[in-house]
């Protein structure tokens, strides 16, 4: 028997990069399991949106749904956004909302594979500090995480990490360029902690100017794609999911 559908929600944006970018990552975890029927959705400005997906999966005569969050933080989209439009769903369809991306040691892969694409010598990993540069929020939980991420990555060889928020917490980027200088690193590289670009990643990048490396966004990186399916198979099982919608 074919298993649940995977429903990838993203929250969306009206820049056309973000899209587009969404559905290179889908495009790529698809590759990699044929067998498996994945689905995109967006919450917002971008077509299909999540209740149209649902409506058609409903009508094909789909039963089951892994819904996954295309987010780093289980910060207000995956909490209250997400959820309320899943228990809108049509009644037959059995839903499991699978938990969000981060952290994981995949992330972290992808953000060193990022960083060495846009030019940073692996020798100079010592003596580099690191921004580790989010979109923010105003969820103390996701604020922690990407706190927990910072100090994880510092164990990993660099001189200094740094987190940064382009919106609703501080410090922002090129403060903690700044602060890295001050600390005495050679050079400074900022990881931009996001999947897609945008609005927030555009003033990631604006905040980078002073830094020697800017990596790009993470967006349809291999340790993505495989990081999808890993929360897909998570979810699979129920008593391992973190919220069912069962009509």
């Amino acid at each position: 028997m074919p298993g649940p559908v995977l429903l990838v929600i993203a929250h969306g944006s009206r820049d056309p990069r973000h899209a587009a970018t969404v559905h290179a990552l889908v495009e790529r975890a698809r590759s990699l399991r044929p067998g498996l029927r994945v689905e995109t959705g967006f919450l917002d400005f971008n077509a299909p949106s999540v209740p149209r997906v649902l409506e058609r999966l409903a009508a094909e005569g789909v039963r089951d749904v892994v819904a996954l969050p295309l987010l780093l933080t289980r910060a207000f989209h995956a909490k209250a956004d997400i959820p309320a439009v899943l228990r809108k769903a049509p009644s037959r369809l059995s839903i499991h909302q699978a938990d969000v991306l981060g952290p994981s040691p995949l992330l972290l892969s992808a953000l060193e594979r990022r960083l060495y694409e846009a030019g940073l010598d692996a020798s100079h990993k010592r003596s580099t500090g690191l921004v580790l540069a989010s979109a923010g929020s105003t969820d103390p939980e996701a604020i922690a995480v990407i706190a927990d991420v910072a100090r994880e990555l510092r164990h990993t060889g660099w001189c200094a990490v740094r987190p940064a928020f382009a919106s609703a917490s501080l410090p922002r980027t090129e403060d903690a360029v700044r602060a890295l200088r001050d600390e005495g690193c050679e050079r400074v590289a900022v990881a931009p902690y996001v999947i897609a670009p945008g609005r927030l990643p555009d003033r990631i990048a604006a905040g980078a100017r002073e830094a020697d490396v800017l990596a790009d966004v993470l967006g349809p990186a291999p340790e993505l794609a495989e990081l999808l399916l890993e929360r897909y198979e998570e979810a699979r099982a129920p008593a391992r999911a973190s919220l069912a919608f069962t009509g």
